[in-house]
């Protein structure tokens, strides 16, 4: 049976220069209604976390969340799944140094910019900050990457810089670690800590 994730694998081949047929024909049989466009895996893994976390099953409500590799991609995606494509609802998270990307893009596609929250740096910014550098150093540990984490901070350009920087880029030194703690700060998250761009997001779903 085809589910969501062969749809998702469909946007992504059209958006890469493919047919749109399969995408439109898997967008009608598994009722999709609203494509949620992000930058890329770490906030797709954070997106679903919460989600789950709340007891929804974002699939199940005709939502597709959607990695797109990149802001830049945004008008590709808009124009795509938007009004001048499959005219799907649109929403999702951007970074505030990338907004004007979104705009642009959106702008172009005809689709409006209100199902779209902005962080301030970056998610994984969000959620250190949310949950504190005491708990996020808490997580690193548990999850057996203490040694690696040390190691980083001894790095000469680490020397001096705020603990919540050195946290968030510690999270981007190695392949598939963004991804983890993506799910993982969202799962620490107690009670009303869930950052206002991701609240938002999933509240407008």
């Amino acid at each position: 049976m085809a589910d969501m994730c062969a749809f998702r694998d469909a946007v992504s081949g059209w958006a890469g220069g493919g047919r749109g047929g399969p995408a439109s024909d898997l967008a009608v049989r598994l009722g999709v209604r609203t494509a949620v466009l992000l930058e890329g895996p770490s906030d797709h893994a954070a997106v679903e976390a919460l989600a789950e976390r709340r007891g929804r099953n974002l699939a199940a409500e005709g939502v597709c969340v959607l990695p797109m590799g990149g802001a830049m991609c945004v008008g590709r995606y808009a124009g795509l799944l938007g009004p001048p494509g499959l005219g799907l609802r649109l929403a999702g998270l951007c970074d505030e140094g990338e907004q004007r990307y979104y705009e642009r893009g959106l702008a172009r596609a005809g689709a409006p910019c209100a199902g779209f929250f902005v962080c301030v740096t970056d998610l994984e910014d969000e959620l250190i900050r949310t949950l504190g550098t005491a708990r996020a150093e808490e997580i690193v540990r548990a999850e057996g990457d203490l040694r690696a984490w040390q190691t980083f901070l001894r790095q000469p350009a680490q020397h001096g810089r705020p603990r919540h920087q050195q946290l968030r880029r510690f999270l981007g030194t190695k392949k598939g670690r963004k991804i983890r703690y993506g799910r993982l700060l969202v799962e620490a998250l107690g009670p009303g800590q869930v950052p206002a761009p991701l609240d938002g997001l999933l509240l407008s779903l």
